[in-house]
C-alpha cells in the first residue's frame, strides 16, 4: 500500500474539514457535512484499513499481532508505515469529532467565533489540551462544575 498517499489524503481531507468548521457558517447542512463527510469518512477509512493491517492481510503493519499492553508493543506498531498512518487517521477522526462538539457547544453557549477559533486550533493540534481549554472557558461563563464539564 502507498501509506504516504493515504496519509496525505487523510491529512488534507481533515484539514479541509477543520477549515470549514472554523470559518464556514454554522448551518445544519454544514455541520452534518463535517460529521458525515469528515468524521465518518475518516472513521470508515480507519475501519477499512485497521483489520487487514493488524492481521497481516496488507503490508505496512508491525508484523504479527499487535501488543497494546506494553509501551514497546505500541512503539513497534507506530514505528511501521501502516501503523503510523492508521494511528494518525485515528487521531484525525477523534480530534475532528471533539472539535465539532466544541463548536456546537460553544455556539449553544454564545461564545463568539473569534474565541472559538483559537480553541479549535488547540483541539486540532493538541487534542485533549484544546478540550480542557474549552471546558475551562465554558466554566468561566457557567459557575457550576457539572454545567462546565457534562455535555448536554
Amino acid at each position: 500500500m502507498n501509506w504516504e498517499l493515504i496519509f496525505t489524503i487523510a491529512n488534507n481531507w481533515a484539514l479541509v474539514m477543520w477549515l470549514i468548521l472554523a470559518f464556514a457558517p454554522r448551518r445544519e447542512i454544514v455541520m452534518k457535512g463535517i460529521f458525515y463527510g469528515g468524521i465518518a469518512v475518516l472513521s470508515l477509512t480507519y475501519a477499512v484499513i485497521i483489520i487487514p493491517l493488524m492481521t497481516g492481510m496488507i503490508g505496512g503493519g508491525s508484523g504479527g499481532s499487535p501488543d497494546f499492553t506494553t509501551l514497546a508493543g505500541v512503539q513497534t506498531l507506530l514505528a511501521s508505515d501502516g501503523g503510523a498512518t492508521i494511528g494518525w487517521i485515528h487521531y484525525l477522526a477523534f480530534d475532528l469529532f471533539v472539535g465539532l462538539w466544541v463548536a456546537r457547544n460553544a455556539d449553544q453557549y454564545g461564545f463568539a467565533r473569534w474565541i472559538q477559533v483559537p480553541i479549535l486550533f488547540f483541539v486540532l493540534m493538541l487534542g485533549p489540551l484544546g478540550l480542557v481549554l474549552y471546558l475551562l472557558l465554558r466554566f468561566t461563563r457557567h459557575n457550576r462544575v457539572a454545567d462546565a464539564v457534562v455535555p448536554q
